[in-house]
């Protein structure tokens, strides 16, 4: 996921997505934790993802408040 994708998105479709991604974050580390996960880079990707969307929406927030 590519920061410019995110920054065309409302800060209401940033934050569900921020919702999924930790949902995901969640099952991943449950799954690694009953040794069931498969792909171990999907942690790292995951987890990314989620910074970026917290930092597009601190963006947007700023932005926001200089205005």
């Amino acid at each position: 996921m590519k920061a410019a994708e995110l920054r065309d998105k409302t800060p209401d479709q940033l934050r569900e997505q921020l919702e999924t991604l930790k949902k995901e974050s969640f099952n991943l580390r449950f799954q690694k934790a009953t040794g069931q996960m498969e792909n171990t880079a999907r942690v790292k990707t995951v987890r990314r993802d989620a910074a970026r969307v917290k930092t597009v929406l601190n963006e947007k927030a700023a932005a926001a408040a200089a205005e």
